[in-house]
């Protein structure tokens, strides 16, 4: 098997547990790692999941269409991020979203029942693993909220900024890089993309922000 440690290792979910230990753990939990091409998809909404999934490298986005045909972003993923933590903990659930690559995107995917499953040897980082995935589900339920505080902001503005500033605080920086281009932004704030260009510019010359092709800086300094 490929050696994923020092990968895994950078991740929530594997934190805690060293590189070696991973290693060892992997034939253990039957993990698998598949690689997907850009706009290749991983997950179709009504497919049921078993597997918790985690992003090993590249970007890729959970979508979804409006009863338009409109696509809409409900979450982005990078590096790190987990694929169906919620479903898979779920009885018989299909997942209301699919899930598709941005780029070259590689997954390893670990079947959740043998992470819920009591290690044989009742080791601890088997242990340390089930209290991550929890973490996990909580963390991923903040994630779903923070989208939902986004959605709801009744202008183009107030969307922008929000989803901005939410970004700022997580890098800890006022310059930020989008992992997508404009017209994934309006799909990911739910707006019109002439709309969203036009607020844009605006915030540009009313000095909140200064951007270049997805590359942003916040002037107003409130993150």
């Amino acid at each position: 098997m490929i050696q994923y440690g020092e990968i895994l290792e950078q991740t929530d979910l594997f934190a805690g547990i060293e590189s070696n230990d991973i290693e060892a753990m992997m034939g253990c939990l039957n993990a698998r790692s598949m690689e997907y091409e850009k706009n290749e998809m991983l997950l179709w909404e009504g497919d049921k999941v078993n597997d918790i999934g985690i992003v090993l490298s590249g970007h890729g986005r959970s979508i979804k269409e409006d009863i338009s045909g409109k696509t809409v972003i409900v979450t982005l993923l990078e590096k790190g991020s987990l694929i169906g933590v919620l479903l898979a903990a779920s009885r018989e659930r299909r997942s209301p979203v699919s899930v598709q690559a941005l780029g070259h995107l590689s997954v390893l995917f670990i079947p959740m029942e043998n992470v819920l499953k009591r290690c044989t040897k009742a080791c601890a980082r088997h242990d340390r693993l089930l209290r991550n995935v929890l973490d996990g589900i909580a963390e991923k339920a903040l994630i779903l909220h923070d989208r939902n505080d986004c959605l709801i902001k009744p202008s183009v503005r107030e969307k922008v900024l929000t989803y901005l500033t939410g970004l700022a605080k997580a890098q800890g920086s006022c310059t930020i890089t989008l992992p997508f281009d404009r017209c994934a932004m309006a799909e990911y704030l739910n707006v019109d993309r002439s709309a969203l260009s036009r607020e844009l510019s605006k915030m540009r010359k009313d000095g909140l922000i200064d951007f270049y092709k997805n590359n942003f800086k916040l002037l107003y300094n409130k993150f």
